[in-house]
């Protein structure tokens, strides 16, 4: 990876914490709780791994639905993309010279 891409990377990472850690601030605001630091270090502990294990949950429900609407799809691309079908006698496929010898 290049010193650019790891850069990126690091971007994006330090973006998706601080949005979580806005997000925290925002449950906690709304929680009402009013928290020493330890007890709120617990809760913003607590909240995210919870909030991570409904998002796993979501994304697993996700891919099910997905899955189970694939087939659908693949028939329905299936039928638009076949080349349509004649009714008449099917011709051979004429032969390239080579094939004579």
């Amino acid at each position: 990876m290049s010193p650019q891409e790891r850069q990126i990377m690091r971007e994006r990472e330090n973006l998706r914490r601080e949005r979580i850690r806005r997000e925290t601030e925002a449950a906690l605001h709304d929680s009402g709780l009013l928290l020493d630091p330890e007890r709120r270090d617990l809760f913003e502990s607590r909240y995210i791994q919870e909030r991570r294990k409904i998002e796993q949950g979501l994304r697993q429900q996700i891919e099910t639905e997905r899955q189970q609407q694939l087939p659908a799809l693949i028939q329905q691309l299936k039928k638009e993309f076949q080349p349509p079908q004649s009714n008449g006698p099917t011709a051979k496929p004429t032969e390239s010279p080579k094939s004579r010898k």
